[in-house]
C-alpha cells in the first residue's frame, strides 16, 4: 500500500512516515498543501493522511479538491481540532476518517489499513492461501504453523501479491506499492527482496517468477 503523508511539522512528519514505514507501507511526505495535490497528480496513492492546517493550500482545499476530481484516493485527516463538530465538518469535506491529534501509532495504523482496504487494493485482515497464513494487521505470517519473521519490504510484497493470488504482478507495481518515490526504477531491491522472501517462505516454493512480466503467488505451488 502506498500512503502520502501531508503535514507541516517536520518532527511529526518524520514519526508518521517512519510508524507507517516500520508497517511495511510504502510512504512519501508533502511539507504544505500544494506539494500534497502535485504529488497526487503523478503518483496512484491509496490512502492520503492529511493534516488540517496547512500553508500555502489549506488541508480542507486539498480535501475537496480529491474529492471534486473522483480521486479513488481514501484520505485521512489527522489534525489538532478533534471537536465533534470539527469531525463532521471534515467528512463532510470529502474525508473518509477523522483522528485526532495527540494519537497512538498503532490506532493511525489499523485505520490506515481498514482505509486501504476500502479502496481496494490492500489485503484482507485475515488470508489463507494453501499452508500459508498472513496477517497484515498484525504483520505477522505462518506457513503450516511455522512463525515466519519478514523484513517490512518482504512483508510489504508478500502482502501485494497475496491480494491477487494467482495472478501476475509486475516488478513495476511492487517498486510503486512497497517502496517510495525516492526508489530507483532501475534498482534490483524488487529482486533482491524476493530472493530473500523465497528463502524465508521455504519449500515447496509459493512464487514464482513469470520472466519478463512479474510475480505471482501460485495457491497451488505448495501442493
Amino acid at each position: 500500500m502506498r500512503v502520502l503523508v501531508v503535514e507541516d511539522h517536520a518532527v511529526l512528519a518524520r514519526e508518521v512516515a517512519t510508524g507507517l514505514r516500520r508497517a511495511g507501507l510504502a510512504v512519501d511526505v508533502a511539507r504544505d498543501g500544494a506539494e500534497a495535490l502535485e504529488k497526487c497528480a503523478v503518483n496512484e496513492y491509496d490512502v492520503v493522511v492529511l493534516d488540517r492546517d496547512l500553508p500555502r493550500v489549506h488541508g480542507d482545499d486539498v480535501c475537496r479538491e480529491l474529492a471534486a476530481e473522483g480521486s479513488p484516493v481514501r484520505i485521512l485527516m489527522l489534525t489538532a481540532a478533534g471537536t465533534l463538530a470539527d469531525i463532521v465538518e471534515g467528512l463532510g469535506l470529502g474525508a473518509d476518517d477523522y483522528l485526532a491529534k495527540p494519537f497512538a501509532m498503532a490506532e493511525l495504523i489499523a485505520r490506515v489499513r481498514t482505509l486501504g482496504r476500502r479502496a481496494g487494493v490492500a489485503a484482507r485482515p485475515y488470508m489463507r492461501i494453501g499452508g500459508l497464513e498472513i496477517r497484515p494487521d498484525e504483520h505477522a505470517v505462518t506457513r503450516d504453523g511455522r512463525t515466519i519473521t519478514l523484513a517490512p519490504k518482504e512483508f510489504g510484497v508478500l502482502e501485494v501479491l497475496a491480494a491477487q493470488p494467482g495472478r501476475v504482478v509486475s516488478a513495476e507495481t511492487l517498486l510503486e506499492k512497497v517502496w517510495d518515490e525516492y526508489a530507483d526504477p532501475l534498482t534490483n531491491a524488487v529482486r533482491v527482496t524476493m530472493v530473500t522472501l523465497r528463502r524465508k517462505l521455504g519449500e515447496p516454493a509459493l512464487i514464482e517468477t513469470i520472466k519478463g512480466v512479474g510475480y505471482v503467488l501460485r495457491e497451488d505451488m505448495g501442493a
